[in-house]
């Protein structure tokens, strides 16, 4: 299986769409996506991420399932801070947090992070928690079976072109988690932009698969 994850493209926040640059990137996504090949098209409950993905419904006849799961308001909930001025902001853009998430403290708690004394709340690790139990669902049902670590089972399978389009801030953490690699880690040393393009392998050998990234927020077809 390839796994395909899309930003949604420059968005408006309030109300929740996108400007004219989006539905552009919209529809350069929806020209590259024709070139890889889709079968299947998930998206984010969010207006933004929906649209994102209309032009490739529609240029490839395909449906869009729709799944809340991924739906940036959960993390936007549970894995943001307030900054010492009051404003509310994700763990990977207040400067504070990202100084802290490279020190050895932080990479010595590993998957633990969210216990470092300077950044705990109760929700992050039931956030991470509520992505990682969703996530496995949502594998489970595309053939693969999580095991931890990263390893999954193959119980279907398949040669699928599988595409998701969501956020950024609910995709570091997702991609993360499907990579087994810690969140400080992932979301202060890679980048998801808008309406652009990872792609992740689900290679089959002798039964068991760890996704690997064949490429991460690709933006060529923007250019």
């Amino acid at each position: 299986m390839l796994f395909i994850y899309i930003r949604h493209g420059e968005p408006i926040y309030e109300p929740d769409d996108l400007t004219e640059l989006g539905r552009l990137q919209a529809e350069a996504v929806a020209k590259r996506l024709a070139e890889i090949g889709v079968d299947k098209i998930y998206a984010s409950t969010s207006n933004r991420a929906i649209q994102t993905a209309v032009p490739t419904a529609k240029l490839l006849g395909k449906e869009i399932t729709l799944l809340d799961f991924a739906n940036e308001s959960h993390p936007w909930e549970n894995l943001t801070i307030k900054t010492p001025f009051g404003k509310k902001t994700w763990l990977y853009q207040a400067q504070e947090t990202i100084d802290l998430f490279y020190t050895k403290e932080i990479a010595d708690l590993g998957f633990d992070w969210y216990l470092h004394p300077k950044i705990y709340k109760a929700s992050f690790p039931e956030e991470m928690k509520r992505i990682q139990t969703e996530s496995n669902a949502f594998f489970a049902s595309l053939g693969y079976q999580a095991l931890g670590n990263g390893k999954y089972r193959v119980i279907r399978d398949n040669d699928d072109h599988v595409a998701l389009f969501a956020h950024q801030g609910f995709g570091f953490a997702f991609l993360s988690l499907l990579l087994n690699i810690p969140y400080p880690y992932f979301c202060t040393r890679f980048e998801i932009g808008h309406a652009e393009i990872t792609l992740i392998e689900f290679k089959n050998v002798a039964g068991f698969c760890y996704p690997k990234v064949r490429s991460l927020s690709d933006g060529s077809h923007l250019r």
